[in-house]
């Protein structure tokens, strides 16, 4: 079938039926879908799920940026790869995946590591930007380019046994007409090296990237369908041990 037609099939409407009969998405909802494109930064254990439930909601483009290949202690959290894609390519793995959760999914890969150098030629090329990174210098080289090219961004971390998430579109203006904020407003400064230790080093629950990253996907269908509040200027806090939800709200600081 045509990728680019903005119609659905009958296959299509069959495969998006749950979405379709809800009356905030239906078939305008969908069709928006199917012609967003969406950058996922990250092939690990936050885009695993949010690779698999944006392909399966039907988003119609999504580009994949990962330089990492996959290695046994991946499996425990990244459930878009399995044990016969070993020593490939993730965005290799996650693009056959993809291909056989739905084929109506066109998937762009980069199989490279996103820095300050090229984030804003790649970003360019989409609608909205996933980041589900795992280091500082990233987040902030695809924040950095999102707020200069004025594109949505849906941004998460996780630690051992808790996630945080958030939406930014530092470009617009809230309801009050006060600025939205930044990242560099939620996270000023890197921390220094060594002060955040990474998951291989602190460990981390394979679950919680589930949570987290299926959360990440649901904010950006809300963005795509523009149904709800997405979590712009608010941050969601998430403690697997303790099984709470929480959310704070954050400004833009004086410029």
């Amino acid at each position: 079938m045509d990728q680019q037609s903005p119609f659905l099939s009958a296959e299509e409407l069959e495969r998006y039926a749950r979405h379709i009969v809800l009356p905030e998405i239906g078939g305008p909802g969908q069709q928006r879908l199917k012609k967003a494109r969406v950058l996922i930064v990250g092939a690990g254990g936050l885009g695993a799920p949010l690779l698999a439930y944006l392909a399966a909601a039907g988003v119609g483009t999504m580009g994949i940026i990962d330089d990492d290949t996959v290695s046994l202690s991946n499996l425990q959290r990244q459930i878009i790869h399995d044990t016969d894609s070993l020593g490939m390519k993730k965005v290799g793995s996650a693009t056959q995946a993809i291909r056989r959760i739905n084929p109506h999914v066109t998937v762009e890969e980069y199989p490279l590591r996103l820095d300050a150098a090229n984030a804003e030629s790649v970003v360019a090329a989409y609608d909205i930007m996933a980041d589900g990174s795992d280091n500082f210098a990233t987040r902030y080289a695809v924040a950095d380019a999102c707020a200069i090219l004025k594109r949505p961004l849906v941004t998460a971390a996780v630690g051992r046994f808790d996630g945080t998430l958030t939406v930014l579109k530092p470009y617009e203006t809230a309801k009050d007409g006060r600025p939205n904020p930044s990242y560099r407003d939620l996270f000023p400064e890197e921390p220094p090296e060594g002060l955040v230790p990474s998951c291989a080093e602190a460990g981390i629950l394979g679950a919680l990237t589930g949570v987290m990253g299926t959360l990440m996907a649901m904010e950006v269908i809300k963005l795509i369908a523009g149904v709800g509040e997405p979590l712009v200027g608010r941050l969601l806090m998430y403690d697997a041990l303790g099984a709470r939800f929480e959310t704070i709200s954050y400004a833009a600081r004086a410029r």
